[in-house]
């Protein structure tokens, strides 16, 4: 290392710090800003990121959103930090629809509002138009954010308004929304599917599209993100004498998803997806009776070998599961009116 250029090394040492540290050092001198503003080096120091050690939980309660860090060796949170919201908003009104690389995308209910928000550096995103693009509709619509081969970060917005359906696409490159085609089954159009939200994975969106009830149909609609188009596979093969719910994972680059069956007393398999075809990974133990309004606000992520099955109030089950650790497991990005998130800390921008 001797050898390399200075700018070099200060390259390679300033991408490996923390994401705050960074913000800070942009005011040493004109040349790290200017360095530190480069899209090359936001995107490696993503890359160097996104690592189990630099997870946090993000929660709201009301006004107040509070962000702890995940304690690995121990499976528990450090203490909370508040972090106040940047952009106006009323009580109990921000929800969180989706997550990639430390940037969230974010509903205001009572505007309908998209934002992009990033909640490391505080910097945000209106993506609502007069033309009425970047609005959203609780229950009808789906949201993926995602990143092409270009790097540039989009926002897939799946509207469904009185059995239409539109889908439109945000470029954060050209500031703009755009509609693309979208073929599917008309069924789909109606407001007995659930739609998750999009959870970004080896250049596809994936989302589960599952009917409200007993016996109904599910599937999982793919959205190829760099050629843009759309194709369906089937569901895990899971018992269908109960309500059905898939929660999609990323884990490291492959997809997994957590199926779950039943009504009060769940059954819940772990499968991952290879080609078009799910794989069972791991059946979990049983699950004591719980509500089903509480069910529907868990979200789960693995370290150290542990499952956690978490509600907003705190963790609810810890799992061991005796198979090979994960070195994390990401969060889903569908909270079905769960407050918070599993985000990585990051100085990816909502803006260019």
């Amino acid at each position: 290392m001797a050898n390399l250029p200075t700018h070099t090394i200060v390259f390679e040492i300033l991408t490996r710090l923390p994401a705050k540290d960074v913000g800070r050092s942009k005011s040493v001198c004109k040349q790290w800003y200017a360095l530190l503003s480069t899209q090359d080096f936001v995107r490696i120091h993503c890359s160097r990121s996104v690592v189990s050690s630099n997870q946090r939980v993000l929660l709201i309660d009301d006004l107040t959103c509070y962000v702890r860090p995940i304690i690995s060796n121990n499976n528990d949170y450090g203490p909370s930090s508040i972090v106040t919201f940047p952009f106006h908003h009323q009580n109990n009104d921000v929800s969180i629809l989706s997550h990639l690389n430390g940037l969230l995308c974010v509903f205001l209910n009572h505007t309908y509002e998209l934002l992009l928000w990033n909640p490391t550096t505080t910097a945000f995103k209106r993506l609502s138009t007069p033309d009425s693009h970047g609005f959203y509709i609780n229950n009808l619509d789906a949201i993926g954010l995602y990143v092409d081969a270009d790097d540039d970060y989009k926002v897939l917005h799946i509207k469904r308004r009185s059995g239409v359906l539109g889908v439109y696409v945000y470029s954060r490159e050209v500031d703009s929304w755009r509609n693309i085609p979208f073929i599917t089954r008309q069924e789909y159009l109606s407001p007995h599917f659930n739609w998750s939200a999009g959870t970004f994975c080896g250049g596809t969106l994936y989302f589960t599209v599952c009917e409200c009830w007993i016996g109904g149909t599910n599937v999982v609609i793919c959205f190829d993100v760099n050629s843009e188009q759309f194709k369906e596979i089937s569901f895990p093969p899971v018992p269908s004498n109960g309500m059905v719910q898939g929660v999609l994972v990323n884990v490291k680059n492959v997809l997994h998803m957590f199926a779950s069956t039943g009504m009060f007393e769940m059954t819940i398999d772990l499968w991952t997806l290879q080609g078009d075809y799910w794989i069972k990974v791991l059946s979990c133990p049983p699950i004591p009776p719980i509500s089903l309004s509480l069910w529907c606000d868990i979200t789960h992520y693995v370290t150290n070998g542990n499952w956690f099955v978490m509600t907003k109030l705190g963790k609810l089950f810890t799992i061991e599961m005796d198979m090979k650790p994960f070195e994390c497991f990401y969060p889903v990005s569908w909270f079905r009116g769960f407050k918070g998130a599993v985000f990585v800390q990051t100085i990816v921008s909502p803006s260019i």
